[in-house]
């Protein structure tokens, strides 16, 4: 039998297990096979079967079940009805999966799945297999084209989207009715808005998170309002375009400038005290995953809230919504590619994805399961982020200097808001950081 392995709650259980990795308000998780140490067999050789390895990220808290259960039901499912194929997997806390799989990979010993929030790193050393190795043309098919491309380097598909989220204003019904305010538009409604509710004593009127936890979400929500990005029509990186120098200007001027902000620092508040603030009823309005949701209704007294789409710098021009996905990578190492596919076959059909996206306030990747949750008022709560969904933008991903140019954004973009901060001179030094990236990268193919 599969057996799965519990990090670091694990750990408390059982000292032999091996740590954990998951998400809770955003998506940065992990799902990774790891060898067997024995029980069902360690390979095709001498046992008569494959175990595959796998690293699983834990979705879940001290409140929503761990997501120990979700696997272990999965696995027994589908080790029943395929008897050949039997499961390690090791489930992980928020930020050690990645760190995990990277040992394994240095160590010459990679799993045979891993699901993180990059893959095109591995991708480009000829590491991982290609969806067309693994997938039937049904569920390759039954991807959300965005996701596709997200998950795509050199027009080939590595990337496999596993769940994924997207980010909505959230306004606090209260706070606005008793200001006599609507949800805003456009930045000037949104400026006017926080200057109403500020005057009212409001200790949050936007929230704004440009610490280095997550800043790299809620910058690009704001690019893509004033019509830019990080990346360019070619999909090179455009980071200090003058649409973007203009946009942080903007927000730097307008909002943080003029006290709109609350009393932390843009560049030290962090994406989960932002949130924290909004379920506390301080904040009036913020930009968040849906996951937001299940956050508020845990509170004693749940605030009221409206969900809209973020607005832009122009009036009835619809911006874009950021877009965030986890990602399964499947590795050739060990040679398993026929085991691979019947797996992920096995755990993209709705009913998995239904039950795991449902469970975590989270969103299926594939077209199927999206229209089964949006005709079921199960997860109502949902829908305005299925909705979002197909038309939003993610990270360029594909790129292999992603991750190091998302880390430059993270720990710098903050300062570019503040009061003598120049937005000209941080998207600059971050836009040479990743040309330079990017030159290394194509000098060492």
């Amino acid at each position: 039998m599969g057996r799965i392995r519990g990090g670091r709650r694990g750990e408390r259980r059982n000292r032999r297990r091996g740590p954990v990795s998951a998400a809770a308000l955003g998506l940065s998780s992990v799902l990774v096979l790891v060898p067997a140490l024995g029980g069902c067999g360690t390979g095709a050789e001498g046992s008569g079967g494959v175990t595959l390895t796998v690293v699983a990220t834990n979705y879940g808290d001290d409140v929503v079940k761990n997501s120990e259960s979700y696997w272990n039901r999965i696995d027994t499912a589908f080790e029943a009805a395929h008897p050949g194929i039997s499961l390690d997997v090791r489930v992980y806390d928020p930020g050690e999966a990645e760190a995990q799989v990277a040992k394994m990979v240095a160590a010459g010993d990679p799993p045979d799945i891993a699901q993180i929030s990059g893959y095109a790193d591995y991708a480009a050393k000829g590491d991982l297999y290609q969806a067309d190795d693994l997938l039937s043309i049904r569920v390759q098919a039954n991807f959300l084209p965005n996701l596709v491309d997200a998950g795509s380097a050199g027009h080939t598909q590595y990337g496999l989207p596993f769940l994924a989220s997207t980010r909505l204003l959230y306004v606090n019904k209260t706070l606005f009715a008793e200001a006599g305010l609507e949800p805003p538009t456009t930045w000037a409604e949104l400026r006017n808005a926080a200057q109403v509710l500020d005057e009212r004593g409001v200790k949050y009127p936007y929230a704004l998170p440009l610490g280095p936890e997550e800043a790299q979400a809620e910058t690009l929500q704001w690019l893509l309002g004033g019509g830019g990005g990080y990346t360019g029509d070619t999909g090179e990186y455009d980071i200090a375009s003058p649409r973007n120098i203009s946009t942080l200007t903007w927000l730097r001027d307008r909002m943080v400038g003029d006290g709109l902000t609350g009393p932390v620092s843009p560049d030290r508040l962090n994406r989960k005290a932002a949130l924290r603030a909004f379920v506390d009823g301080e904040a009036g309005m913020v930009s968040a995953p849906g996951a937001l949701v299940r956050e508020i209704g845990r509170s004693v007294e749940p605030v009221a809230y409206e969900a809209v789409p973020m607005p832009g710098r122009t009036a009835g021009v619809t911006t874009a919504t950021v877009g965030t996905s986890d990602w399964i990578a499947a590795f050739k190492h060990r040679g398993h590619a026929e085991e691979i596919g019947t797996y992920l076959n096995f755990l993209y059909e709705d009913k998995n994805m239904v039950d795991l996206a449902g469970t975590y306030q989270l969103l299926p990747v594939t077209s199927s399961a999206a229209t089964s949750m949006r005709a079921n008022k199960t997860y109502e709560s949902l829908w305005d982020g299925l909705d979002a969904l197909g038309a939003a933008q993610l990270y360029p991903i594909g790129k292999p200097t992603w991750t190091a140019t998302s880390r430059d954004i993270q720990e710098t973009i903050g300062g570019a808001v503040l009061e003598r901060g120049s937005p000209a001179k941080v998207l600059g030094a971050i836009q040479r950081g990743a040309a330079a990236a990017e030159a290394a990268e194509a000098e060492a193919e």
